[in-house]
């Protein structure tokens, strides 16, 4: 007789929810913060006890996307990732892994309408006639506890996509035909194997030399075995110690680690014992993965699959709700052990869009996908998958969630609805993110309807700027105001200021800085409206790379601290309608991009003929720098 225990010992619960996002990667945290954002009620379950997924400590993969394409223009992604990148690299000077999973579970416990469920798995789902999802099922081991979740909408964001799975979402693994979507990239024919997995490891230097006594079972290599992979940067490696394309990279995992351990201490031996590395002797091991960082497996399949040809033509797509900017980005299978380099990168000349109807799933009508899993070929996958990208998905998709509801449309008939998308559109614009092309026209904001004027204007930057509805530096301008420099910024400033990557900031732009004298921007209405909420937008140098690197190198490239763009300490002045000037609000010490004041017990029923933005102070640059103000 078989005895099922822990059906009767497991607790169950139930749970109502507006949304449920399985997944706690970036693309799951991303969603789960922005539908609460936006007014819904959201259960996030995530079957780690961290948030991050490959970025966070158990894995510990830098966060890449858009601002690989370096032209210097602001490429890297704003909105929640934005947010949380910002506040790890001012609270964590120290580049502690451990952190950026603190970091990413504080902002999951500031929504009070957000209920995180750690350790626990998705393992099955209760399905309506109607191919909808009615409930989610999930395991939490560690408390003996079954969980049914309840909700009208959900999201995968697991990457594997388990919970689509269950609910009987079609999907693809592998690779597709050339032929098929006319991929020039794509393998002559149709096979299943993926992108491998890679176990990263951390070395510590220290003030003598360290031996290391490799175990009997690890992989031998020759320094002729390792031709295109560098292996003299010993801190931090290496992205390339990859294995596991040609497998099952779900039901294989456990094989897919066991060998990866062998292959990354088997790297490590050849780095310290082969005597071709000397500078590696006072060097040791300080910690290696035990997680997988997974990069392909399942991909589910919407109204749209995204195309080699989508990503590099740029195809402006008109329910696009989300942006990429990493080069399609090919392993090979075999990983560590092909002949091959380890990647093609095919750059790409643009960002390119992402649509809405790559982030549903075709046969389960309420079902969003959001990170890697979502609908796109192999070849377009290879751009798509990072974890920048796989996050501003996740914003869109946790606001779509949002709009969804409140216009009481499927997703599938919010795409296919212009209205409603357009209002998806301008929600994401007010939240930070960004789209291509598109502006920011809310009919409710009272800025566009103010005039705008200021202390000072730098030649190339005037105050209309702040209400052009672009919140960065594309190629048709700059789209900021500039107060004009307290003083010059001599050649080799100004160069770093505008380079993508380069050494570390010049020291008088590394500290805050207290202007002379201070540098107003000032919005002024015909007739007098009330001030509830007001929104500003600073510069936060989204041209330049803002990772956790554990890399010495890596991390001379980027700004491991505040941004000395960004507008530090500031006042909001109201002028009242009989002439009176009202302090509304005080900021110091500000290291955000995107602020939002409640003015609504400050200003009280008070109508005000004017609002200035008083900066005292930035980050470092000279100059007050604001892309956009937003009133309501």
């Amino acid at each position: 007789m078989i005895s099922n225990q822990a059906a009767r010992t497991h607790r169950q619960s139930g749970l109502q929810a507006d949304l449920l996002v399985a997944g706690g990667g970036l693309a799951g945290v991303s969603a789960a913060i922005s539908a609460a954002r936006n007014g819904l009620s959201v259960v996030l379950v995530q079957d780690r006890s961290v948030l991050g997924g490959n970025s966070s400590s158990e894995v510990r993969m830098h966060t890449c996307g858009a601002d690989m394409l370096r032209d210097g223009l602001d490429n890297r992604e704003s909105g929640i990732i934005e947010e949380l990148r910002l506040e790890e690299a001012v609270r964590n000077p120290q580049r502690s892994p451990s952190m950026w999973d603190l970091i990413l579970y504080e902002a999951i416990r500031r929504e009070p309408e957000l209920t995180l469920l750690l350790n626990t798995y998705v393992d099955g789902v209760e399905m309506e006639a109607s191919g909808r999802i009615r409930a989610a099922l999930a395991t939490r081991p560690s408390t003996e506890e079954r969980f049914r979740i309840e909700a009208p909408l959900f999201v995968d964001a697991t990457g594997d996509g388990r919970l689509g799975v269950e609910a009987g979402a079609e999907y693809r693994v592998g690779r597709e035909a050339r032929h098929e979507f006319g991929e020039s990239l794509a393998p002559e024919a149709a096979d299943t194997k993926v992108l491998g997995s890679t176990l990263l490891l951390m070395a510590r230097r220290h003030d003598r030399p360290m031996p290391f006594v490799p175990p009997p079972w690890i992989r031998r290599f020759h320094e002729e075995d390792l031709p295109h992979r560098p292996h003299v940067d010993y801190e931090y490696g290496y992205w390339w110690l990859e294995w596991g394309g040609e497998l099952d990279t779900i039901r294989d995992n456990e094989r897919i680690r066991d060998e990866l351990l062998a292959i990354a201490l088997g790297i490590w031996d050849h780095v310290k014992n082969s005597g071709l590395h000397p500078d590696s002797a006072p060097w040791a091991l300080e910690w290696v993965g035990m997680v997988p960082g997974k990069r392909e497996s399942r991909r589910f399949l919407g109204d749209h699959v995204l195309t080699q040809q989508d990503v590099q033509e740029a195809v402006l797509f008109p329910d696009r709700v989300a942006y990429g900017g990493w080069p399609i980005d090919l392993h090979p299978p075999e990983g560590v052990f092909s002949p091959d380099p380890p990647c093609v990168q095919h750059g790409l000349r643009q960002l390119y869009s992402i649509p809405l109807g790559s982030l549903y799933s075709r046969n389960v009508p309420n079902l969003f996908m959001a990170g890697r899993n979502i609908s796109a070929t192999h070849v377009a996958f290879a751009s798509t998958r990072v974890m920048a990208t796989c996050s501003v998905i996740g914003q869109a998709v946790g606001a779509a969630a949002a709009r969804c509801l409140e216009e009481g449309l499927s997703p599938r008939e919010l795409r296919n609805d212009p209205a409603a998308l357009g209002r998806l559109q301008q929600t994401l614009l007010l939240q930070d993110a960004y789209l291509i092309g598109v502006r920011n026209e809310d009919p409710l904001d009272l800025a566009r309807r103010a005039s705008v004027r200021a202390s000072s204007e730098a030649s190339d930057a005037p105050a209309a700027r702040v209400l052009d509805g672009v919140t960065r530096r594309t190629a048709e301008g700059s789209h900021y105001w500039q107060g004009r420099p307290e003083e010059e910024i001599d050649e080799a400033a100004a160069r770093w200021l505008q380079t993508p990557r380069g050494s570390s900031p010049p020291e008088r732009l590394a500290r805050p800085r207290r202007l002379r004298e201070p540098q107003w921007l000032e919005l002024r209405w015909a007739e007098p409206v009330p001030l509830r909420e007001v929104h500003l937008t600073f510069d936060t140098g989204l041209h330049r790379r803002l990772a956790l690197s554990q890399s010495d190198s890596e991390t001379a490239l980027m700004i491991r601290g505040p941004q000395p763009e960004t507008v530090a300490d500031y006042v909001l002045k109201g002028t009242t309608a009989d002439g009176r000037v009202v302090e509304l609000a005080r900021t110091e010490e500000n290291y955000q991009r995107k602020r939002v004041h409640d003015l609504s017990a400050a200003a009280g029923t008070q109508r005000f003929t004017a609002l200035r933005v008083e900066v005292l102070g930035t980050q470092g640059f000279p100059a007050a720098r604001i892309f956009e103000v937003r009133v309501y």
